[in-house]
């Protein structure tokens, strides 16, 4: 507790510039908790059901019934289901209906993400602008009818680190999080392209045997 009202007591000498940059902080951590939620929920897929589409030879109805107990708000649900839903159609119309949502889930991942990217930028430079206000005011204390206000200065160059410091500490959260959720969000993609070949691969198989059974009927 008495961190906690050192440090709104700190927040308070740093400026007008403090508020600007609590709203970034917020904004950040808003973010990563929704990123985490979706991932958590939406991301993820059991092995079981990755080594039966990695198999090549499965059955149709077992994926079909390790789909079902995916979650509602599972992407590899939204994404494999398209191809269960269009495979009786020719490979190259499924694969073009699977990458198009494909396209749409990771529009749904990238959500937020640009807003981290650019509070990575935003919070320093609004820290720098409140270190400039708060050194402006000790320079002004100074040079006041020739009389030094000692308290005054010190506030000044208070608000000044406090301000750069916020503003550091936010954008390296943000940079950390940008970071790490790009990394889920290009392995999630790559494993969904990898799954979906797959999967495109099985339909062109069984198309080819199709093809190769009314070529045997005399």
């Amino acid at each position: 507790m008495q961190y906690l009202t050192t440090s709104l007591q700190a927040l308070q000498l740093g400026g007008l510039m403090v508020y600007p940059l609590v709203v970034l902080g917020v904004l950040v951590l808003a973010i990563l908790l929704d990123r985490t939620i979706v991932y958590i929920r939406c991301t993820r897929l059991p092995n079981q059901t990755i080594e039966l589409v990695e198999t090549y030879s499965f059955k149709w109805i077992k994926l079909e019934e390790r789909i079902a107990s995916l979650s509602s708000g599972s992407h590899y649900k939204r994404f494999f289901q398209v191809i269960l839903d269009n495979r009786a159609h020719p490979a190259w119309w499924v694969e073009s209906r699977a990458s198009d949502e494909a396209q749409l889930i990771e529009m749904s991942l990238n959500r937020g993400l640009w807003m981290l990217e650019t509070i990575v930028t935003a919070a320093p430079l609004l820290g720098l602008v409140g270190t400039i206000i708060g050194m402006m005011e000790s320079f002004r204390l100074i040079g006041s009818s020739g009389l030094v206000n000692p308290t005054g200065i010190t506030g000044g160059v208070a608000q000044a680190l406090i301000a750069t410091t916020l503003g550091l500490v936010i954008a390296l959260i943000a940079l950390f999080s940008y970071n790490y959720f790009s990394h889920l969000h290009a392995n999630t993609m790559d494993k969904m392209q990898r799954l979906g070949t797959r999967l495109i691969d099985h339909l062109r198989m069984d198309e080819e045997e199709g093809r190769g059974s009314r070529h045997e009927i005399p």
